[in-house]
């Protein structure tokens, strides 16, 4: 079955850009990036930004606007049966260069896990002066990651480039 990606989830200012692969079926179904209950992403996010775990997605795109943090996918469109990234067959990537042009103040990639690092890799060459971070998934698939160590994970690749009133609001 063809899937398709949403587009990209860009607030006013962008300092790093999280890369999924492609939504999965309980995302699909809610129209909503990380919209599986067992998805710990939100959870993630709120801890290493110090705020509240939003509740509905209009909170979660707030939040990540506070933080300067977009959201995509690697795909736009390919061929999965189900949500596992090990199914994702005959890809066609997102337009990530035209994205990186358009956002002069991106410091950082971060990859949801090792699939959407290797589609990048395979699609587009290394951006110049962009570090490119993969971090362990927050999927459900990935449950034997501890949510602790996740937030460890992402924190330490967040927080050096987040704005300095979320990066202040950790130091307290």
């Amino acid at each position: 079955m063809t899937k398709r990606s949403f587009p990209p989830l860009v607030g006013t200012r962008v300092v790093a850009l999280v890369l999924g692969s492609l939504p999965g079926e309980r995302s699909l179904a809610v129209n909503e990036y990380y919209g599986h209950p067992r998805n710990r992403f939100w959870q993630v996010i709120a801890r290493v930004t110090g705020e509240s775990l939003p509740v509905t997605y209009d909170e979660k795109k707030s939040l990540l606007d506070r933080a300067g943090i977009a959201l995509w996918d690697v795909v736009r469109e390919a061929t999965r049966d189900g949500s596992l990234d090990s199914a994702i067959r005959d890809e066609i990537p997102n337009e990530i260069p035209r994205f990186i042009t358009d956002h002069p103040s991106l410091q950082l990639i971060i990859f949801n896990g090792q699939k959407p690092a290797a589609l990048f890799k395979k699609h587009f060459p290394t951006p110049p002066g962009i570090p490119l971070v993969t971090l362990p998934g927050t999927s459900p698939a990935n449950a034997a990651c501890h949510l602790d160590n996740l937030c460890r994970a992402w924190g330490g690749a967040l927080l050096p480039c987040l704005r300095d009133d979320i990066t202040g609001k950790m130091a307290r």
